[in-house]
């Protein structure tokens, strides 16, 4: 059973368009979008959504988080009006904040549907997974506001379909519907809309089968060595197997693999 989560930080207050809830029994949290119906991203949110993550991170109880939101569109993007007052100072740490489930050793799953436009792109490019309902349309449409995407976006989607795409996306405006990300490689998975919280929760049920250590180190070696020369990435990676050699869940893995039974980690 989810509950609302608690929060002692008292830099958050009062959570600002989104709500929180964590359900122990299946070490799972949802950061739950909730400014219907486009669920519009202010500038405190972003601060705010940031510090949930490093909250989140080190919380025992959880070992994966969600993001989703309430309605029929995940997010059209930030609140134009917060851009025009926040200072230079604030508008600089855009890409530092939505760049939280990223820097999350825990694994980060997105839901999107309908309309997934300009900072919703962009946090959902931050995740390590995005399920797409086939009502989703992806978009950076900052062009038409005279300006280009400014919390990692472009750069993000450059990475991940090259630059003659991510020119076409950005230079353009353009809509892309689910089914064309997900042969891009944007979405992990392209669902009918009624199935995207069963598609969420079969993954998150799946990731908890894995050894919490060797998810957590293999999220941080592929960030890591994203822009790295592949010597450097494979000598990166070598270091990083013979650590989780050490560990007791390797142990288990190996023990379980030849007992023919489910592992059983612990996270050590």
């Amino acid at each position: 059973m989810a509950s609302s989560y608690a929060f002692a930080d008292s830099r958050l207050g009062k959570l600002d368009g989104f709500e929180v809830e964590i359900d122990e029994a299946r070490e799972r949290a949802d950061i739950i979008l909730n400014r219907p119906p486009y669920n519009v991203v202010s500038m405190p949110q972003r601060d705010q959504l940031r510090l949930v993550f490093e909250t989140l991170d080190e919380d025992d109880r959880v070992r994966i988080i969600v993001i989703r939101s309430v309605g029929e569109h995940f997010s059209s993007g930030g609140n134009i009006g917060g851009f025009m007052e926040a200072t230079p100072e604030k508008v600089s740490k855009l890409a530092w904040n939505i760049a939280s489930p990223t820097r999350c050793a825990k694994p980060v799953i997105v839901a999107n549907r309908g309309y997934c436009f300009g900072v919703g792109f962009e946090l959902s490019l931050a995740c390590d997974f995005r399920i797409a309902s086939e009502t989703t349309l992806y978009a950076l449409p900052e062009q038409k506001l005279g300006q280009i995407p400014g919390s990692g976006g472009s750069a993000r989607l450059q990475k991940m379909i090259g630059i003659t795409r991510t020119k076409d996306i950005v230079m353009r405006s353009k809509r892309i519907p689910a089914k064309q990300a997900f042969d891009w490689g944007i979405a992990t998975e392209c669902v009918p809309d009624a199935e995207l919280e069963k598609a969420t929760d079969k993954l998150v049920d799946e990731l908890r089968t894995f050894a919490p250590l060797a998810q957590r180190t293999a999220k941080k070696l592929l960030n890591d060595t994203e822009d790295s020369m592949l010597t450097v990435a494979i000598e990166l990676e070598g270091h990083c197997y013979s650590r989780l050699r050490q560990s007791e869940d390797f142990k288990e893995g190996v023990e379980a693999f030849n007992q023919k039974r489910p592992p059983k980690f612990i996270g050590r």
